[in-house]
């Protein structure tokens, strides 16, 4: 063999060495790029994991921080409607109910009973709202007012048409409410109506909540009813519309602790105030008032999660008992667990109902406050 074959032979091995040490490089390589993806791919999971479980953490966080801020109790309170026909004129009437509004808003009450305790004619209080001016329904009038002035600003035309009951009602007092929002205010409840327009089937309905968008929410719901709204934290800029879940009317006091209006309920008679008790449970706390009552100085509450507190109007509660046929007690106190003098030594013969209802409201803040020390209402 000559020289030059042997020397191409050699080049030939060496090539076939070298792609074979290639091969393996190359084999190498691959394995450890495969185990660094397999590697970054647990890390990713990983991390992930790691990031739901804080999220969940923190929604946990956030849940019990809410339920801890929330108010548990309700406070209810319940007047005769009689208390209108104190006033000598429509103005006067009006601005009477303006009053018992204001008191119910500034101590946080959540129910307004109006009950009839003449017993004149208990069906003329139930159904539909019908009222006439000057004088006679005066339950009704007051029912009316009483919930127009609840309403938000923004959804007054959606649920009261032009009524003689509130043809002055217009220059009353504002509660302003947490829920009397403005319209580029941030919250996360807002009060709102399911408008009469068409939305895809299983996307829901659209609501009005006195915001410059309306609100898809996630039930499709009938048009004009009054809903709350919990808005979604994060939205969408450019969508045309926000997006919202409704909730039971109780969440934003339960949970975010905010006082979120009163609900007005029509009695026909006293024993009708207890009877028609909107909670399972009934009211576990139930006080009258009266200036023959125990001092209010000297009693404790006892725990309650629904109270109520009850108002005579110009005889007291002796007059309505009296005419309660559903009753065969004689004495008011019997029918209540207290029975309180909130207003002892008084200067006045009299303390009107519109009074009453701040003095024995102010009187029992700090008591219920005491029981409940770690819910603060906003």
């Amino acid at each position: 063999m000559s020289e030059s074959a042997v020397q191409k032979k050699e080049k030939l091995l060496s090539k076939e060495v070298e792609g074979k040490l290639d091969w393996k490089k190359w084999k190498a390589e691959r394995k450890e790029e495969k185990k660094r993806r397999k590697e970054a791919k647990i890390i990713k999971q990983l991390e992930k994991q790691r990031r739901d479980e804080e999220q969940k953490a923190e929604q946990l966080l956030q849940e019990q921080e809410r339920k801890a801020k929330g108010r548990p109790y309700t406070v209810s309170i319940a007047l005769p409607g009689s208390v209108m026909d104190n006033a000598q004129s429509p103005e006067l009437r009006t601005y009477l109910a303006g009053q018992i509004a204001r008191a119910c808003a500034v101590f946080c009450v959540d129910e307004v009973v109006v009950f009839d305790e003449r017993g004149e004619d208990a069906k003329s209080v139930e159904g539909e709202f019908k009222g006439i001016g000057k004088k006679g329904q005066a339950c009704v009038q007051l029912a009316r007012i009483l919930q127009y002035l609840e309403c938000p600003q923004y959804l007054r035309k959606s649920f009261f048409p032009k009524h003689q009951d509130l043809q002055f009602a217009g220059l009353l007092n504002p509660l302003d409410s947490p829920h009397h929002m403005r319209v580029d205010e941030e919250a996360e409840f807002r009060e709102g109506v399911v408008l009469d327009r068409p939305c895809k089937a299983g996307k829901g309905s659209f609501v009005n909540c006195g915001m410059r968008k309306e609100v898809q929410i996630d039930k499709q719901l009938q048009a004009g009813l009054r809903v709350t709204v919990s808005l979604n934290k994060v939205q969408n800029t450019e969508s045309k519309v926000y997006k919202g879940v409704v909730v039971a009317p109780h969440i934003p006091r339960r949970e975010g602790g905010l006082y979120w209006g009163y609900t007005v309920r029509l009695a026909s008679c006293l024993s009708n105030v207890f009877t028609g008790c909107p909670h399972k449970e009934g009211y576990d706390l139930t006080i009258g008032t009266s200036e023959r009552g125990s001092n209010i100085d000297s009693v404790t509450l006892h725990p309650f999660k629904h109270l109520l507190v009850v108002f005579g109007g110009l005889q007291g509660l002796e007059a309505s008992v009296d005419s309660d046929q559903n009753l065969d007690v004689t004495d008011p106190s019997m029918l209540f667990d207290l029975y309180l003098n909130t207003c002892p030594n008084q200067g006045s013969r009299t303390i009107r109902t519109e009074e009453a209802i701040l003095i024995s409201l102010s009187g029992l803040r700090p008591k219920i406050a005491s029981l409940f020390v770690e819910h603060k209402a906003v």
